[in-house]
């Protein structure tokens, strides 16, 4: 393995870690909510659905405040900086990774009965911090983007794959 990808396999591993150990911890902190049927449910997770889009709100604003205060203020004449360039492919990924997890926590939601739902809660805030952990590190170098993008991603497909598996039980 290269050294570069030593340290994308180092920071996917951590992030992995990291947002299991942040969804473990989150779930016995959250209170209980109030949720005794469905729509309940379904009301609690577009909730948190709208915490967890805070950071592409976030990172559209960021470009888009570039895009102002620069010579990139016409995005068809290509005159973008590297850190707008960044910012653009961090929110794509971040609106990629949000649709899913939007659809995974609002299915998952329908389906779990009880205070189980409180996993969405969990996803929710674990999400607006391994986006962030994203932007930064891909900021930094794009290499390090590794810990953001792996939480992110093994986090959506845990959420998809539960919602499936309560779904269909």
């Amino acid at each position: 393995m290269t050294s570069d990808q030593k340290t994308v396999a180092i920071g996917a591993a951590s992030g992995i870690i990291a947002m299991a150990l942040s969804l473990w911890l989150l779930f016995h902190l959250l209170p209980d909510p109030d949720v005794p049927d469905a729509a309940s449910r379904i009301a609690y997770a577009l909730k948190w659905d709208a915490v967890a889009a805070l950071p592409l709100f976030f990172m559209l604003a960021a470009i888009g405040n570039a895009r102002f205060s620069s010579e990139a203020i016409d995005p068809t004449l290509g005159k973008e900086s590297q850190k707008m360039k960044v910012d653009a492919r961090v929110a794509g990924n971040t609106l990629e990774q949000f649709t899913i997890f939007a659809v995974a926590t609002l299915a998952l939601a329908a389906g779990t009965e009880g205070q189980a739902v409180k996993i969405v809660g969990a996803a929710a805030i674990t999400f607006v911090a391994v986006r962030i952990a994203f932007w930064v590190g891909y900021r930094i170098k794009p290499i390090y983007r590794a810990f953001g993008f792996s939480s992110t991603a093994y986090m959506n497909l845990g959420l998809l794959l539960a919602a499936i598996w309560i779904g269909f039980a």
